[in-house]
């Protein structure tokens, strides 16, 4: 009879063993739900952290030398998307499958002149324009003065003697359609991180 009682006793668990293995049980099931609730909250804010980048303020690195010392090669910037651009806005736009980063020097039907000296004049008022180091009439083949054509831009980079911009007609003025956004921050690097103007 001893022997028999041993014998259940080994093949079923003591009441201690039960709660500490319903313990580890309910352990396991709450930390999958907490998994996987940690999952679908990240999965989620991914998501709609790539909606708005896309729709709203598109991240772009910034390619080439044509907008120094605004803005250098390898810098990262958020732009703003919108239909509204003002003389002196950074906008972003699509240039033959690649986007070009470029200021806003005049808007529609206005009208821009430029002197041999890389002096500009829009609607006959010399632009004041603190962001250039040097002034170039740079690559320019268009008759000027010149009309900025109806919902487009007149365009030009910062570092003038290098820029191909509205001055060229391979680029001409840009069309609101084509604009990504306006420049809005620059995000890195940290040391520079900031509002662009």
């Amino acid at each position: 009879m001893m022997r028999k009682k041993r014998q259940l006793s080994a093949e079923f668990p003591t009441v201690e063993q039960l709660e500490t293995e319903l313990a580890r049980e309910k352990y396991r099931r709450r930390y999958g739900k907490v998994l996987r609730s940690t999952l679908y909250t990240l999965i989620t804010v991914a998501a709609l952290a790539v909606l708005v980048a896309t729709l709203w303020l598109p991240v772009l690195q910034i390619y080439g030398s044509s907008m120094t010392p605004t803005l250098s090669e390898g810098e990262i910037v958020v732009s703003w998307k919108g239909s509204d651009f003002h003389r002196g806005d950074i906008i972003a736009f699509y240039y033959n499958n690649k986007i070009l980063v470029k200021r806003v020097i005049a808007g529609p039907g206005q009208w821009v002149d430029i002197r041999e000296d890389g002096t500009v004049y829009v609607d006959g008022d010399q632009l004041d324009e603190p962001y250039l180091t040097e002034k170039a009439m740079g690559d320019c083949d268009i008759r000027l003065p010149y009309q900025v054509p109806d919902g487009r831009y007149f365009v030009m980079g910062d570092h003038r003697s290098t820029s191909v911009d509205s001055r060229h007609s391979a680029v001409g003025c840009v069309a609101g359609e084509q604009i990504v956004g306006k420049i809005a921050f620059r995000i890195w690097p940290m040391n520079e991180f900031g509002r662009v103007d």
